[in-house]
């Protein structure tokens, strides 16, 4: 691999860096469990809203992916798209800001982050779409690995940031009211000002694909017809459609656990925001090592034995902790279940690649992207209706473990691709 390759493949990989700081600050450990503690009336109803919000976003998501992945593979480039949803989660994020520790607040913040969700799942669509083009189908998989590592590390660093240099010191740097809880409503900015700071390299040193001259609304109706025929003739892409409804079911488990992680923490182990934010960087150590470890474990055994044996150890920890009591096991149980957070991700975006035609690789990274949320709404709408219903936020976050169990058996059936892909061509322009 020669160095301007090795510049480009590394500035992609850093954009998992940049892209990370939503999904640690907003949707796991600091915004939600605030909007559940601080903005809604009370912990067991902010819940249920939160799921709300992150199910519609999970919907909204489903029905536009395929398409716009089919418009993307008609004019080419992906870089736009990638840009267009990244300025609407990083503007989204900023937003947060306003989001002051009142009910009045609650409709705002929902709808920033209904906004900030959807720009960062659709960039990250098209991010992943990318790698293909770029690495042998020999070193996808570590690639894959080895990006998603690297995103959890920056996790790490963003939440690191934010605990001590907002949390922990009160903001006293900046003069933050900690009444108006500014010193928390900082790491909403720093979101968007990480988010908008690393993402800069992947645009300018990263190689996309060359444009194809289609314009825009050629493409919006070419995308529909090519989408409408591939979901006809899925019966010629059975092992991948089953590999999709496979994945549908376990990543919905997934996403409750990233939905929901500080929220479980809040409000059954009462666990506040500086302790949520510590806990979240050892959870994001350990994920980052299970991600980087089994990147070789993905090219050597194969992408469906790194997805089964990641499931597997998903599954033992998440029955643990539905049964912790202390706050001691409850953390020393979910580290162990971050190491196979990370591996069973990276895994699933590298079959994709390695299973979808050339041709279609934009639409099937779609499809891949639907069937990670066609059926998430309904994820979030269980486990807020279970956590009301029962009054126990345990009974709520059981449904994590049904759904990873079931993808289980599901993806034992699929059978592992032996075709290979070849890198597409490309330009060096931004």
């Amino acid at each position: 691999m020669n160095s301007s390759s090795s510049k480009g493949l590394f500035s992609w990989a850093l954009f998992d860096w940049a892209n990370s700081a939503y999904f640690v600050i907003i949707q796991t450990f600091i915004f939600s469990a605030y909007f559940a503690k601080a903005i809604a009336d009370e912990e067991l109803t902010g819940t249920e809203q939160w799921g709300t919000t992150i199910g519609l976003a999970g919907l909204c998501i489903a029905v536009l992916a395929p398409f716009l992945g089919a418009i993307a593979d008609h004019t080419g480039r992906r870089k736009p798209w990638i840009g267009f949803f990244s300025i609407m989660c990083i503007l989204a994020c900023g937003a947060l800001w306003f989001a002051k520790p009142d009910s009045s607040f609650l409709l705002f913040a929902l709808v920033a982050a209904f906004f900030a969700t959807v720009g960062a799942e659709f960039a990250f669509i098209f991010y992943s779409a990318m790698l293909p083009d770029l690495v042998p189908p020999e070193r996808i998989g570590r690639w894959s690995g080895w990006s998603w590592g690297l995103g959890y590390a920056g996790g790490l660093v963003c939440l690191l940031i934010a605990l001590y240099g907002f949390v922990e010191s009160d903001g006293a740097w900046l003069n933050l009211n900690t009444d108006e809880s500014e010193h928390v409503r900082a790491t909403f900015v720093l979101t968007a000002v990480w988010y908008a700071l690393f993402s800069l390299p992947m645009f300018f040193r990263t190689p996309d694909v060359k444009p194809t001259g289609v314009s825009i609304f050629q493409a919006s109706k070419m995308g529909l017809e090519q989408l409408i025929t591939s979901i006809r003739h899925m019966r010629s892409y059975k092992n991948i459609a089953w590999f999709l409804l496979a994945r549908m079911i376990y990543n919905d488990g997934l996403t409750l656990i990233f939905s929901f992680g500080g929220v479980y923490a809040a409000g059954t182990f009462d666990m506040d925001t500086a302790e949520i934010i510590a806990f979240g960087i050892l959870l994001n150590i350990s994920s980052g090592v299970g991600a980087f470890a089994f990147s070789w474990f993905d090219d050597k055994a194969g992408s469906k034995a790194t997805i089964c044996w990641s499931l597997v150890g998903l599954i033992i920890p998440i029955t643990a902790i539905l049964f912790a009591e202390s706050k001691m096991w409850f953390q020393i149980w979910a580290l162990i279940m971050g190491i196979f957070i990370g591996p069973v991700q990276a895994a699933s975006r590298t079959l994709i690649g390695r299973m979808a035609p050339e041709e279609l690789r934009n639409q099937m990274f779609g499809l891949f992207a639907l069937s990670g949320k066609a059926t998430a709404f309904i994820g979030p709408f269980l486990v807020g209706m279970v956590t009301v219903w029962l009054s126990s936020q345990r009974w709520g976050m059981s449904i994590i473990l049904l759904l990873l169990v079931i993808g289980l058996v599901m993806m034992v059936m699929v059978k592992e691709p032996t075709n290979e892909l070849k890198p597409m061509e490309m330009d060096h322009d931004t």
